[in-house]
């Protein structure tokens, strides 16, 4: 496949890959893109985010004009409470569906912001299902609203959200999506996967810089969150109205990262789209994931779960093996790995995502190979006691 990045795949400059679930490794064009300032207030700006949000909205599948974008300041977990406090009535329940460190810390969102909520709690390993989700739902009529995680980056599963989808809106209550991690490589059809409103980032699998987050919600939603949030700027109603009555963000927005996220986005539709995205992410996992068995790691997660955004791998039990003695010799190879974020073991993940193809991956997978060998570890597998938690707790 010809790539549309003439730089393509060793865009670094110098630098080492970002193998992270966001920042990532951005092409040269996009950032290109930011070396022109903006007016925040001129048309030409004001048109720039008008595109951004029609963009958005078409990759989300919305042809009936049912749905809106509202582009918002700040990281990721911006983003995300700006959903949760605007979509939610403060009366409201939600349904917290965690399996990792995202779906727990949206359940400290509601928490700081005094929404009721309950929560299932399936661990590092497995994905909340449907059947469960339905039957939690009709044994709490108070519950709302039910919050899901797309892809559990702490972890790396790819939670099913169409079977979630299906038994929230069977019941009549409302799904939102953090699909933070997985939005422009994972399907996430309105006409397939009904949702009220999902959430995602600018430096995700768009491959944007970091700077803004985006909520597509429907209109309907929208419109009946006037009143809702907690905070005057995390306040999504108030700034789409904004949008629509003037075209102009409330206040400053990040132009640099706007300009370099239209980019990103014109760069995303000459890859294919979604299934284009996807599919080379998934093949970046494919060919890493191979060789780093074959060097004796191990996967936290069964190949049904994983997902072409991250990765978790098993710490190895060998003495030698010290992960921030390994991160660094990876660094130095031209890689920047990411640690683990589990509560039960020792773990690592190397991300899929960002301006690379297959080929970097095998020199990721080269990389490793080569610290290990330099750390004077012969052997990658993990601890007899991590395989055994695993399939205790996937049991």
């Amino acid at each position: 496949m010809t790539h549309p990045d003439a730089a393509f795949p060793d865009p670094r400059m110098g630098e080492p890959f970002l193998l992270t679930p966001g920042p990532l490794t951005t092409a040269f064009s996009v950032k290109e893109a930011m070396l022109k300032d903006w007016g925040s207030w001129d048309g030409d700006f004001r048109a720039m985010t008008k595109a951004l949000c029609d963009r958005l909205v078409a990759l989300a599948g919305d042809t009936k004009d049912e749905f809106a974008c509202v582009p918002m300041q700040g990281s990721g977990s911006f983003a995300v409470e700006a959903m949760l406090g605007s979509m939610v009535p403060r009366d409201g329940k939600v349904l917290v569906l965690a399996n990792g460190a995202y779906g727990l810390r949206a359940a400290e969102t509601l928490r700081v912001m005094g929404r009721a909520h309950a929560l299932i709690d399936k661990g590092d390993y497995l994905p909340p299902r449907g059947d469960e989700v339905g039957r939690a739902l009709d044994a709490d009529p108070a519950i709302t609203h039910v919050i899901a995680i797309h892809c559990e980056t702490s972890s790396g599963i790819l939670n099913p959200v169409a079977e979630i989808a299906e038994a929230v809106a069977s019941r009549g209550r409302k799904l939102l999506v953090d699909s933070m991690s997985a939005f422009g490589a994972v399907d996430l059809d309105v006409n397939r996967i009904p949702y009220e409103a999902m959430v995602s980032s600018a430096n995700k699998c768009i491959e944007g810089v970091p700077g803004f987050g985006f909520v597509i919600a429907r209109k309907s939603a929208l419109e009946a969150a006037r009143g809702n949030a907690h905070s005057l700027s995390l306040d999504v109603h108030a700034q789409w109205a904004a949008m629509v009555r003037t075209g102009q963000w409330r206040f400053t927005p990040p132009t640099h990262v706007v300009a370099a996220f239209m980019e990103a986005l014109r760069l995303h539709a000459a890859e294919g789209g979604v299934a284009g995205r996807g599919a080379r992410y998934a093949r970046n996992r494919d060919v890493m994931v191979a060789g780093m068995r074959d060097l004796g790691f191990e996967t936290l997660l069964a190949d049904r779960w994983l997902s072409p955004i991250i990765v978790t791998f098993f710490n190895p039990a060998h003495p030698n093996f010290v992960f921030a003695r390994f991160y660094d010799l990876m660094k130095a190879k031209g890689f920047i790995i990411y640690p683990g974020k589990l509560t039960v073991v020792d773990s690592f993940r190397i991300g899929c995502i960002g301006r690379m193809d297959e080929r970097v991956m095998g020199r990721v997978v080269a990389a490793a190979a080569e610290a290990l060998a330099e750390m004077g570890v012969d052997s990658a597998a993990p601890p007899a006691a991590a395989i055994a938690e695993r399939a205790k707790l996937a049991a």
